[in-house]
């Protein structure tokens, strides 16, 4: 009985060992001092905090025609930083507009007072709970960063998300917030079926349905939103001209470059920021030759 007993417990602690292998492991605490940024990744089903290395070097002075924008993210984030009440960030609007360029300016703003960047990808938003435990009792102030935030239906990461936001039993520590960058307002696919949800009253007031409830709360749960919108053509040219400044282009040189890059915006579609450095990469490698 005796033997038969040890057989079994000898089978079952290999199983367990079995089951550790392979079962989620919350992330292990990195070398905090390795970097001002790092990266959420999945390995082998353990979650682990990637350092980066060479962060961007964007800065708040770099960003043109967004100054509105920019006032109001950066006086959120010196609020964090200050210890005082701040808010969670949806940047939200026209792509190539500067949404993920400012949250990395304000990064190397204010890294020096403490300030700390940890980029999670939609797929992994339901580790958040362990993530904000990981850094709860860490002196520097975190911002989970998550660029090009979106969900389809069903997706776990958006109901993990929710709750962190705002609604779950556990808050989130005081030294974290939470900033998004997205195309879309609510953050989930619309459909032109979901209009037939919504109830008209008699003094005809107009009511949406549970669906479209459902998509506007996530992004209702974000106290702050900043929205970009498409450059004109003046604000385009602007911004070639600054980043043309930046890679050291002769005034003479910046001038006569104004139709190509007009033409370079047409062929892509865009008069966008990014439209804008791309052609100026572009423009100065051409020139440096």
């Amino acid at each position: 009985m005796s033997t038969d007993l040890e057989r079994l417990m000898q089978r079952a602690d290999a199983l367990l060992a079995r089951l550790e292998a392979v079962l989620p492991l919350p992330a292990a605490a990195p070398d905090w001092n390795a970097a001002i940024a790092w990266r959420y990744r999945k390995r082998r089903g353990a979650g682990v905090l990637e350092p980066v290395r060479h962060v961007a070097s964007i800065r708040l002075s770099g960003l043109q025609e967004i100054d509105g924008q920019k006032e109001r993210l950066v006086r959120n984030t010196r609020q964090f930083v200050d210890g005082r009440a701040a808010n969670n960030v949806l940047l939200t609007g026209a792509r190539g507009t500067g949404k993920s360029s400012l949250v990395k300016a304000c990064l190397n703003e204010f890294a020096d007072r403490g300030l700390r960047l940890i980029e999670v990808d939609k797929a992994d938003m339901v580790d958040l709970p362990d993530l904000v435990d990981l850094v709860g009792d860490r002196p520097e102030r975190f911002i989970v960063f998550c660029d090009d935030l979106s969900f389809d239906e069903g997706e776990p990461g958006y109901k993990a998300l929710k709750s962190m936001l705002d609604g779950s039993v556990a808050q989130a520590s005081d030294n974290v917030l939470i900033y998004a960058t997205s195309n879309r307002r609510h953050l989930l696919p619309e459909y032109m079926k979901e209009n037939l949800t919504y109830t008209h009253t008699e003094d005809g007031e107009v009511h949406p349905g549970e669906v479209v409830e459902e998509k506007i709360s996530l992004s209702e749960r974000f106290g702050l939103w900043i929205s970009f919108y498409p450059f004109s053509q003046a604000e385009y040219l602007a911004i070639v001209a600054q980043w043309l400044q930046h890679f050291g282009v002769a005034e003479a040189r910046i001038a006569a470059a104004r139709p190509e890059a007009l033409v370079w915006a047409l062929e892509r579609g865009s008069r966008s920021g990014r439209v804008a450095y791309q052609f100026a990469r572009d423009f100065s490698g051409r020139s440096s030759s």
